[in-house]
Order: structure tokens, then sequence, then C-alpha cells
């Protein structure tokens, strides 16, 4: 499968001529709890020769392939990852730490070093939180939900929690968070269903677990309270980014 991605991805230079600078895993391969039948999620970031900046007529800044059961590929150009950098979105911070990586340059390791200092701890903080209040309300509210569902919850609730507890970027690996901010009468639990879930198809539905359901509703009210009187921040300037812009092409 490696094989079959990094082909794909040369077919995307030579064909929108352009140069990938990362290409990442990203979903649930990346987060550690891929079930059996898992697609792969592979996200990157390009840059294209300078004259297509200078257009009247800009190119889409993003490149997507068709997706089917196998593979889901798609990336965004540089200018729009800069911009997204610049309001802490959350998704530039998941790819750029992604533990599965393709391909990578000596820029991304300069961008990474660069992207520490543009993180919002509040915006952040919104991002996870509707995340995981929208999945809650959209898939676990029945008396029978998908396994991989409590993840799709439980992830953007622990990150929500390190980043009030640490005021960086969370960990991609759901491990990691788990060990840090899991309460500890749920780690048998989250144990179990971890296992159901990477040993299960992705359809897998079981009944609805009141203990867990309690604590994720009980999260979001608690975590959305803390993040309205979070005090305001103010991003950097965007110097640091413009040079990078330059540096790229």
């Amino acid at each position: 499968m490696e094989a079959l991605i990094q082909e794909k991805l040369r077919e995307i230079e030579g064909r929108e001529d352009c140069r990938i600078l990362l290409a990442v895993e990203s979903g649930s391969r990346a987060w550690g709890f891929a079930s059996p039948d898992s697609d792969y999620d592979v996200r990157f970031i390009y840059v294209r020769p300078r004259e297509s900046y200078l257009r009247l007529n800009r190119l889409r800044d993003v490149i997507e392939l068709p997706a089917d059961d196998v593979l889901d590929i798609n990336g965004w150009d540089l200018d729009k990852t800069l911009r997204l950098l610049y309001k802490s979105n959350p998704t530039v911070f998941e790819w750029f730490s992604s533990p599965l990586v393709y391909q990578t340059t000596p820029f991304a390791e300069t961008f990474k070093s660069v992207m520490r200092c543009y993180f919002l701890s509040k915006s952040s903080l919104w991002h996870y939180l509707h995340m995981a209040d929208g999945n809650y309300c959209e898939s676990l509210r029945g008396g029978t939900v998908k396994t991989k569902k409590y993840f799709y919850v439980l992830r953007p609730v622990l990150a929500c929690r390190w980043i009030l507890e640490r005021e960086t970027p969370p960990p991609v690996l759901f491990s990691e968070l788990a060990e840090s901010q899991l309460p500890e009468y749920l780690e048998d639990t989250v144990r179990e269903l971890l296992e159901l879930k990477i040993n299960a198809p992705e359809i897998q539905m079981i009944p609805r677990i009141d203990i867990l359901n309690e604590y994720l509703e009980q999260s979001i009210v608690e975590i959305g309270e803390l993040v309205r009187q979070y005090p305001k921040e103010s991003p950097r300037d965007w110097e640091e980014l413009n040079s990078l812009f330059l540096s790229a092409l």
C-alpha cells in the first residue's frame, strides 16, 4: 500500500506541476485505532511554481483525487496551509505531527519549528469542542452505536483537556492522550472498546455504554463553560509565514 501511495504522489506532482513538501497519514491510522477495513487517509502539502501565484486566474488551492474504499488522497496548497496556520487551525498541527509520514522535505522540518509559535489555545479548544459535540449529538444518542464513533467524540474531548492543562497542541496518537487525560475509572472500559475497534469492521455496532456517555456529556458541558471563560488570544504577525512561503518558492 505504501508503494501505491508513493506512486500516486508522484503522479500528482507530474500532473499538477507541483512539489509535495509533506505527505502523511491522517484519520484513524494516524490516531492509532484503525479497523481492519479502515481506508488510508493520505494528506499532503504542496507548492506550485512561483508564476502560478502571480496569475489573475489563480488555480484552486486544493488537490483532490477521487476516493474509493481503500484510498482517500487530497492536499492543500502551501499558501492555504500558511493562512490556516495563522488562524491556528488544528488540522495543520495534526498533519505536521502525524506519526505516519510518506514523504517529507527539509522545508517541512522548518515549518514544524515555526508552527508552535502560532498555536492559539482558545481557537483550538473551540475546534475540538465543536467536533466532540457534533459527533456526540449525531452518533451516540441511540440505543446502539458504531464503535468508532465513541473515539470520534472521546479523542477531541481528551484533546481539549490536554490543551486546558498544558496550552500546547495535543498529541496525534490516541494512546498518548488517553494516558495523560483519561480518568482512571474509564481505563478498562476504553481499553476494551479500543480492542474491539481495531479488531472489528468499521460498521461494528454495539450497545450504548452509559458510563462513557455520561462522562462525554458532562465533559462537553464542562469544557464549553471553561472555553467561554478562556482569555482572548492575539495571533502573531505574518512575518515568519511570509518568509516561509518565499523560501518554499
